[in-house]
């Protein structure tokens, strides 16, 4: 893999760029391939998305299905049109194998030994190992692993992400656990964004979507979803998720893809994996284009950096990123936001997000002026200086002569 990611970063530098973001328990390279038209930064006003893939060392497709994108974007780059279109509005960052201390494990093992690889080196279940919103972590401190891809989601302002699995054919989105600890629907204030980015990558997929999908693993039972969705809690509770890490803790929203009961299959396969998720891929990077987005400035032009991006009606804010740019993920309709930052005066705007085209909305606060009071007010008027120093205001309170008070009864403020 590391091989292929550097000659691919290399013969295609226009638009691919490699680089790590920290090594894994037995130090092998955590690789990223960036895919841009301006790779190495981010692009003012151009979404981030992200894939990631093999948390679970066991689980191979999401792995191969990662190369073969990385390899199709950059050999049709400037010969597809639509994939030209993508690579050129979209920063995107792909993640083989997040746990290539386990994949390695799950390729040299015998057949009966391989599902030991599922963990990390240490034995950790990466998809149980990030801070919960519910629940104290189960299995100890984040991994190396784990505590290189949280820096790296609060270091770039995604937008959108997936994690490529495998052991069932569904799209599962957040979220993952509740405070019950129940396999009971769990969801988030955008429930309905999810569903329809799940449904958009079940939909794109030939079979995923159907009641009766093929299932080739005789020996595991047949799970059924209606329109090849479902969300995560319902299905099975499962706290310390990585999904839910990127909701609650950045303004990414993030999905589950499992993409079939094989989870190290024959190399023969493969070609019929990619097959089935190419357009699915495809049509899910899209997906980041979706809802609102702009720019927060002042009234000098400068850009608002963690400005709140607050939707009515919606308990879920996203934060402006270092140049002011902005994007907030919404379903088609009618939408208020209110756009506020420390020293600023808060901005309302509305709009109308359709079905094939973002909202775009620009917004620029006015700095707050602070107001002199009418009447200068001497430091020793104030009530607390009075109470402190027993003077009159505290003999107001005694209304009654006659009452006596226990001194000790008094308190203070301090």
């Amino acid at each position: 893999m590391t091989w292929l990611l550097k000659d691919y970063s290399r013969k295609y530098s226009k638009i691919a760029h490699l680089y790590d973001i920290g090594t894994s328990v037995q130090n092998r390279k955590l690789w990223i391939m960036e895919i841009s038209n301006n790779p190495g930064k981010h692009e003012p006003g151009e979404p981030e998305f992200k894939y990631v893939a093999n948390m679970h060392g066991d689980e191979a497709i999401g792995r191969e299905m990662l190369l073969h994108l990385i390899k199709y974007l950059c050999k049709n780059y400037g010969v597809n049109q639509r994939v030209t279109n993508i690579v050129d509005t979209t920063r995107i960052h792909i993640m083989p194998s997040m746990n290539p201390d386990g994949y390695e494990m799950a390729a040299t093992f015998a057949d009966d030994e391989w599902k030991s690889s599922r963990p990390n080196a240490n034995g950790v279940d990466l998809n149980r190992n990030f801070p919960d919103q519910f629940f104290p972590s189960t299995n100890g401190s984040p991994q190396p692993e784990t505590r290189a891809v949280m820096k790296w989601i609060n270091s770039i302002p995604f937008v959108l992400s997936a994690s490529l699995h495998s052991g069932a054919l569904v799209a599962n989105y957040p979220y993952d656990d509740n405070p019950s600890g129940q396999s009971v629907y769990s969801a988030t204030p955008d429930d309905d964004v999810f569903r329809q980015l799940a449904r958009s990558y079940s939909e794109a997929h030939p079979t995923m979507h159907l009641a009766n999908a093929p299932w080739k693993c005789k020996e595991i039972p047949r799970e059924h979803f209606i329109d090849g969705i479902t969300n995560g809690a319902k299905w099975f509770s499962v706290s310390g998720g990585m999904q839910d890490f990127n909701y609650v803790h950045s303004n990414c929203f993030d999905i589950t893809l499992e993409l079939g009961c094989q989870k190290f299959p024959n190399a023969s396969e493969l070609p019929e994996y990619w097959r089935e998720n190419k357009e699915a891929l495809l049509s899910y990077v899209e997906q980041v284009h979706s809802g609102v987005h702009g720019f927060v400035k002042d009234e000098d032009d400068n850009p608002i950096d963690q400005a709140r991006i607050a939707v009515a009606n919606r308990r879920h804010d996203v934060f402006s990123a270092r140049d002011g740019d902005f994007w907030r993920l919404l379903v088609p309709g009618s939408y208020d936001v209110t756009v506020s930052a420390k020293g600023f005066e808060q901005e309302t705007k509305s709009c109308t997000v359709l079905s094939d085209k973002a909202a775009k909305l620009e917004f620029t606060l006015k700095k707050m002026r602070m107001r002199e009071p009418r009447h200068q007010v001497q430091q020793d008027m104030w009530p607390r200086e009075r109470i402190l120093n027993n003077d009159e205001y505290g003999h107001e309170q005694e209304k009654d002569p006659n009452q006596q008070r226990d001194p000790s009864q008094y308190k203070y403020p301090t």
